[in-house]
């Protein structure tokens, strides 16, 4: 072939790779009014849902939590190929968190609502189709909740040891709403019995015979209670009033002259099992 020939057919060839990636955007065949952009993407009920969650969490600052509700709502939406599996995993859980906390348990219509919203999204898998609960994304919700909350590992396991699923099981509706349910109670329950002892303790120890009268107390008050709702350990523990308490610690001052000291880890040890005893193991 001649050399003018050759490069001829170069130039023709760079031309149609020069079209073929004009940067020119190709414009959309047929016009689209305001109301199909809106339906097309799923505007409406995408800003439905954020006036909703702003108004079940009513924050100090509407404006900066409407900036954190949407881009966490865009780092849901990355596509499988974007990021890792694991990341995107990551990804689903820290939103599902974020939903669960963005009402306290005991406004129950919108704690309800979140819980779905977060089972919804820990359920979903790339490219949002719907793959279903495990038993492994669970248990992580479960680990996270408890570490937030500051709770010691050794609690924490005593705990997930009842409410855990394995790896590999699917995890129903009830079962993930139960054991969400039972790591927020405890967590309530713990800070107000970390309360107790601020009360009793000098310098991180309490006499040990009023620390025993108030968790003798406290097991009294969550016996009588009906403890198949997880809620109901939280009322029992709003019985311990201050003439119940006052009564029981003076009953203690007036036993034995033991000078005995209980630090605040054994105390909060002894007040876990209690509620551990009540708590019904998942099958």
């Amino acid at each position: 072939m001649a050399p003018w020939l050759l490069h001829s057919d170069l130039m023709m060839a760079e031309k149609r790779r020069a079209l073929g990636c004009s940067p020119v955007p190709r414009v959309p065949a047929g016009p689209v009014n305001e109301s199909e952009f809106l339906a097309q993407y799923g505007v409406r009920s995408m800003l439905r849902e954020a006036v909703l969650k702003l108004l079940e969490a009513r924050p100090e600052e509407p404006t900066a939590f409407l900036a954190d509700y949407f881009g966490k709502l865009e780092v849901g939406a990355l596509a499988a190929g974007d990021k890792t599996a694991h990341l995107l995993g990551q990804q689903r859980l820290n939103r599902a968190l974020w939903y669960l906390k963005l009402a306290h348990h005991s406004q129950r219509t919108a704690f309800n609502n979140n819980l779905n919203m977060a089972y919804d999204c820990l359920s979903t898998g790339g490219r949002k189709k719907k793959t279903g609960l495990n038993g492994k994304n669970y248990s992580d919700v479960l680990s996270r909740i408890c570490q937030e909350g500051a709770l010691p590992e050794d609690i924490t396991f005593e705990l997930l040891k009842k409410i855990r699923c394995r790896d590999y099981e699917a995890v129903p509706f009830d079962i993930f709403r139960y054991g969400i349910l039972n790591c927020f109670v405890f967590l309530e329950f713990i800070s107000k019995t970390d309360t107790l002892f601020s009360v009793l303790n000098i310098h991180s120890q309490a006499d040990q015979r009023l620390c025993k009268a108030v968790l003798d107390t406290l097991e009294e008050a969550l016996v009588a209670s009906d403890l198949s709702i997880p809620a109901s350990y939280l009322e029992a523990g709003s019985k311990l009033g201050p003439d119940c308490l006052a009564l029981a610690m003076d009953k203690a001052n007036q036993g034995s002259s033991n000078k005995a000291v209980m630090a605040r880890k054994d105390f909060l040890k002894e007040a876990s099992i209690l509620f551990l005893d009540k708590v019904k193991a998942i099958e």
